[in-house]
């Protein structure tokens, strides 16, 4: 019997998150040598080579747009598609890894979908996704998700996608083609959505039922809310939301490469903590 492939994948769009991709590289390296995907849009080729320095690196083209954050939703709707391994784990390229995850790809012996709960998973405050200032909107969340055509109840989560790691399975395939279907729904009707895919992920997933294990947040610990947690483990996957980057996480991407790179990004390359499209 052929032995099983593993791999990685993320997307960089844009030059705003290359820095930190450049780390996240390295922090897989550090743990991990199976063969990294990267989705990639509105980078020039000349930068290329940085990425590819890093051993085992694929650049496959992430579906094109001139708004950098609808780009990166829609690569995260063709991961299914991009990836060509029967184990995926995909992370967000703003994440650093504090240690190996093999466990994550062994939970895909026996689960199809391994996720994380976002930091406030009920689905009814889930303001995140909505338009309008939050304390008024609290009260009518899940009446408005419903009335735009996602299939929630009041008892579903909302996951945090920077990590997902899934089989190729049909049916993930059918999980990611609803996903794609409810991203529809966020993009017509922007008048009362936000443009994320959470809302969208949470829809698949509640019509699909895919066999799929929750991880603790140690596998996906967003700095930004570290308040939130009560976490006695060891955190795993550091997602390190503004203005915390990658590179200063307790110097596990730290090389002789990156801290010249860190250099040659300070003259060549926007800083990401400005990113105008944060501010949309």
């Amino acid at each position: 019997m052929p032995t099983e492939t593993r791999g990685f994948i993320t997307i960089l769009t844009g030059l705003y998150p290359f820095q930190d991709c450049i780390h996240f590289l390295a922090a897989i390296r550090k743990f991990h040598q199976e063969p990294i995907i990267i989705l990639i849009d509105q980078v020039p080729t000349g930068l290329y080579p940085f990425l590819k320095a890093f051993k085992n690196v694929i650049l496959k083209p992430a579906p094109a747009n001139e708004n950098t954050v609808l780009a990166s939703r829609q690569a995260k709707l063709a991961l299914y598609a991009a990836s060509e391994f029967d184990k995926t784990i995909y992370l967000d390229s703003d994440i650093c890894l504090l240690s190996d995850i093999k466990d994550v790809f062994d939970y895909l012996d026996e689960y199809d979908l391994l996720l994380t709960e976002d930091v406030q998973p009920s689905i009814l405050k889930a303001t995140n996704l909505l338009r309008g200032k939050q304390e008024d909107l609290l009260p009518n969340v899940l009446p408005i998700l419903q009335s735009v055509g996602f299939p929630l109840q009041a008892d579903n989560v909302q996951y945090n996608s920077g990590l997902i790691a899934f089989r190729k399975t049909e049916v993930i395939k059918v999980l990611f083609d609803e996903f794609q279907r409810y991203f529809e729904i966020v993009k017509n009707n922007q008048d009362k959505l936000l443009l994320k895919d959470q809302g969208a992920f949470a829809s698949a997933i509640a019509s699909v039922h895919p066999h799929m294990k929750i991880l603790p947040p140690t596998y996906n610990y967003l700095s930004k809310w570290q308040d939130a947690y009560n976490i006695q483990d060891q955190i795993k996957v550091l997602h390190c939301t503004y203005p915390y980057r990658p590179q200063y996480a307790k110097n596990i991407s730290r090389s002789l490469y990156t801290r010249i790179f860190d250099r040659f990004a300070k003259v060549f390359l926007p800083n990401q903590v400005t990113n105008p499209w944060r501010t949309k």
